[in-house]
């Protein structure tokens, strides 16, 4: 080992992050085994390497006594003050035994060294950058599949696609570019594992992020998103702003800002719906695209009981209860759903003390008319 392995050490600490002295610590740490295992002599060694020149020597520790029983562990007092007069009992006293092929041992077991400390720089590297990015989504390239998983290379490393966290309705083939939300971050013995997804909800949250500009300022604000990946979404909006229409900005003009989710999403359908405070307005909303009558609260109980048309009843409940069911996990209250008809039947509906939610704007009205076509289809 000569200087230029030590100006190697240098510029691997400016370039990796890696600190020399560590690294070289790990080296004599390593020397120490390898002296062992080829040479079997003195079981406790030391190994020094010159910080200066990165001349390396190896050094037997033995303790002064009286009398000697093991050498190589022990010296004599009198051997002892041959080397140093100042040495006493119980000292311990170093005697190189540098080997002299001990450089070829010494230059492979420090390359060994090395790399290993390079390959775990880089995993540390790629933990700290992926770790600040759970939650978030990224772009990745579909590698390959087996029957448990999709692995998607992001670039610096290759991330996991569970069978759970694939959409049902879409194929992927190789080569495919495919958005995904990045669930867990986690070290491994092999290196940082990446977990993602095409089904949370989050993908969602972070693609409307991405598409509207009013989301990504703050200007609209996403307050709940209920999702069944592949087939139907529902995500509700709020501005601050009465002069903003937060439904408006996420649909975008001639709806190009949501078709263009929809295609990342391979067709799956998407309810957008305005947040409110009142649970009357919030529920009727969240039922779109369906009308509604009328919607009776309980607060205690934290249910609904929500009254539309019997030519809209269908539309309401949704495919298998699709659209009750996504409305219910988007607000967060329970909801019973009835016809205009049964419920005059059973007395719990009077048109005239109604509490009917507010109409939508525009954009929502043509955009969930879109939705509702699609529906009846």
């Amino acid at each position: 080992m000569n200087s230029d392995f030590l100006d190697a050490l240098t510029t691997l600490e400016e370039d990796k992050g890696i600190e020399k002295e560590i690294v070289l610590e790990a080296i004599e740490a390593a020397l120490i085994s390898a002296y062992k295992r080829n040479f079997s002599q003195a079981p406790n060694v030391r190994v020094d390497i010159n910080r200066d020149n990165g001349e390396i020597k190896v050094f037997a520790r033995k303790q002064v006594v009286e009398e000697v029983f093991d050498p190589r562990l022990e010296i004599s007092i009198e051997s002892a003050k041959e080397i140093r007069v100042s040495y006493e009992l119980d000292d311990i006293v170093e005697i190189e035994v540098t080997p002299k092929d001990f450089g070829r041992i010494a230059a492979q077991t420090a390359k060994q060294v090395v790399t290993q400390r390079v390959r775990e720089a880089e995993r540390s590297i790629i933990y700290s950058d992926f770790i600040d990015r759970e939650e978030d989504i990224m772009t990745g390239i579909v590698q390959r599949q087996d029957h448990r998983f999709i692995y998607v290379d992001l670039g610096k490393v290759e991330a996991i696609l569970p069978q759970n966290e694939q959409m049902p309705n879409e194929e992927y083939k190789h080569n495919d570019r495919i958005k995904s939300y990045i669930t867990k971050v986690e070290k491994t013995t092999k290196g940082p594992q990446i977990m993602i997804s095409r089904t949370h909800p989050g993908l969602l949250k972070r693609l409307f992020e991405l598409e509207v500009p009013e989301i990504y300022d703050g200007t609209v604000e996403i307050r709940s998103v209920a999702r069944e990946a592949g087939d139907r979404s529902k995500i509700s909006v709020f501005a601050q702003d009465p002069e903003v229409d937060p439904v408006g900005s996420c649909v975008g003009p001639r709806g190009g800002r949501v078709q263009t989710i929809v295609n990342e999403l391979k067709g799956e359908k998407i309810d957008i719906v305005e947040y409110s405070e009142s649970p009357v307005n919030y529920v009727g909303n969240a039922l779109s695209p369906s009308k509604v009558l009328d919607v009776q609260v309980n607060e205690e109980e934290k249910s609904t009981l929500v009254i539309v048309p019997d030519y809209q009843l269908s539309l309401a409940i949704g495919k298998r209860g699709q659209n009750a069911r996504l409305a219910a996990k988007l607000t967060g209250w329970k909801i019973d759903i009835k016809s205009q008809s049964e419920a005059e039947e059973l007395g719990i509906y009077d048109p005239s003390t109604a509490r009917v939610p507010g109409e939508p704007s525009n954009e929502e009205s043509d955009f969930d008319g879109q939705v509702e076509e699609q529906e009846e289809e």
